[in-house]
């Protein structure tokens, strides 16, 4: 259930109450593929780092170590030891970044798994049966996600089936959500809008989607390959006619200053691979810049990574050390990282609540994009 707690102009406040707890949005849930955070991070670390969802990944799961397996373990929540809220994907983007490997028809995609090369069938009702074996709070309709620049004459027809996708999602997590031996009897559907950077097919498939009364919705196909702007106008056009009663999600996004642009359009879920996988590379945010803690410069830098975070990193070890962790490939270096970094992203969540909270984002904004910007 989504209650609207306050808007801030377009940027919404609300709370999602799920069958594993309330949600506080503008959420940014961190993203673990193979049910686990990548660079060592445990999910008592989640709970310290204030993660109010996880993320896990349909596909690779279904993959290794297998849904059924996860299932008869009892759960995904149970086998990864996390009880707060977790959304899985449909698989439907592994069908796009596996272009290479895949064949669409109408009933779904077959492709080859990128582990050992067998062969893999998922359509909507495969896609629904693997989430509902994870037993996932949040399970995302299956869909095709075109490349944002695609022809016109590819992405109508993707759209259309898509929709026509999403309609056997509903029907089949229906009759999964009823069945005596589910997980979690109480699985909530998102459904996703694609259409690339076309306005007329943004808006004509949200509108059509909208209708079918989901749990959520999510905007899909953004952040491969079209510019910034380009992903805020589409956000600007496609927004306005998605349920402002309902969740909305941009999904696969994205840099600091891509949220606090997108909570101003009304999104209020999101996701990235960024912070983690920029931790492991020694790239950290602070509020000022982001840092490469490779570079010499910090060699005696005793300073923490920003001064003043209560992270687990920036509470007790320094510039210096991190940096020589990481240069000596010492994994606990990249671990620290990736904690500083997505404590660095659910914080400035939390204060993105509080602002629209006291109607002040727009000068939270301004000044936040500032500082970014022009560094310390």
């Amino acid at each position: 259930m989504y209650k609207l707690l306050k808007k801030d102009g377009r940027a919404k406040r609300a709370e999602v109450t799920t069958v594993h707890g309330t949600i506080q949005t503008p959420v940014f849930m961190n993203v673990g593929t193979a049910a686990a955070i990548k660079g060592a991070v445990s999910t008592d670390d989640l709970q310290q780092i204030k993660t109010q969802v996880e993320l896990s990944n349909t596909y690779h799961l279904h993959v290794r170590p297998g849904d059924k397996l996860i299932k008869e373990l009892g759960g995904l929540h149970k086998f990864m030891v996390w009880d707060k809220p977790i959304l899985t994907d449909s698989g439907g983007f592994q069908v796009f970044s596996l272009a290479g490997l895949r064949k669409i028809k109408e009933e779904g995609v077959q492709f080859h798994s990128h582990v050992d090369g067998r062969k893999i069938f998922m359509g909507p009702e495969e896609s629904m049966q693997i989430q509902s074996n994870l037993g996932s709070t949040i399970a995302m309709a299956f869909d095709e996600c075109p490349p944002a620049l695609a022809d016109r004459n590819y992405v109508q027809p993707s759209v259309d089936r898509t929709t026509r996708w999403l309609e056997r999602c509903k029907k089949e997590m229906q009759r999964l959500n009823s069945l005596e031996d589910t997980i979690n009897k109480n699985q909530m559907l998102f459904g996703i809008n694609q259409g690339a950077i076309f306005d007329d097919i943004r808006i004509d498939h949200a509108k059509r989607i909208s209708e079918m009364d989901l749990d959520g919705y999510a905007v899909g196909g953004l952040a491969v390959g079209e510019s910034h702007e380009e992903m805020y106008h589409i956000l600007d056009v496609t927004v306005p006619h998605l349920p402002e009663d309902k969740p909305t999600y941009l999904m696969g996004v994205g840099t600091p200053a891509n949220i606090l642009e997108a909570v101003d359009r009304g999104v209020d879920f999101f996701d990235c691979v960024y912070p983690s996988r920029n931790g492991r590379h020694g790239h950290v945010y602070t509020n000022f810049c982001k840092l490469n803690l490779f570079n010499q410069k910090f060699e005696r830098d005793m300073r923490p990574i920003e001064v003043g975070c209560q992270c687990p990193a920036c509470r007790t070890y320094s510039r210096a050390y991190i940096r020589h962790l990481l240069k000596a490939k010492e994994m606990l270096g990249m671990r620290l990282c990736v904690l500083h970094n997505l404590y660095f992203y659910n914080t400035m969540m939390e204060e993105i609540r509080d602002a629209i909270d006291m109607g002040n984002y727009q000068n939270y904004k301004a000044e936040k994009l500032y500082r970014m910007e022009h560094g310390e």
